[in-house]
């Protein structure tokens, strides 16, 4: 049973991404510390905050919204890990690629499953 968004296991795996970003991060030149490491570790901060953020709403609406912004940042951060290859030639293991395309499914999943308990609700007022 979910009680807390530490049950979800998109929050837990996003998580330990979270990890992962900041141990690529640290490879990279102090030039970038200010750019490119801030705003990857933005991104992959993001991810987990609002998942946590939406599921403490009151709406299943409002935590659908969330998990979306957390799609964006994963995106987002996804773009990024392709630039720190392309620009420093730092090889991005292919478990973190990995992660990222099964928490971006599971993340889908369970907007789905939340849109259509709206839709469900919405059809029984009917």
């Amino acid at each position: 049973m979910i009680r807390s968004y530490r049950d979800l296991e998109i929050w837990v795996q996003s998580k330990e991404l979270v990890k992962k970003i900041y141990e690529i991060t640290k490879k990279l030149p102090q030039e970038e510390i200010y750019v490119l490491v801030s705003q990857m570790r933005r991104a992959a901060v993001s991810v987990p905050s609002n998942i946590a953020e939406g599921h403490t709403r009151k709406h299943s609406k409002e935590f659908s919204q969330f998990l979306y912004q957390a799609l964006a940042s994963l995106a987002e951060l996804d773009t990024q890990l392709e630039i720190v290859e392309d620009i420093y030639k730092i090889e991005v293991p292919d478990e973190v690629k990995m992660d990222i395309d099964s928490l971006g499914r599971k993340i889908r999943s369970v907007i789905k499953k939340i849109d259509e308990k709206i839709n469900n609700e919405k059809n029984n007022k009917l």
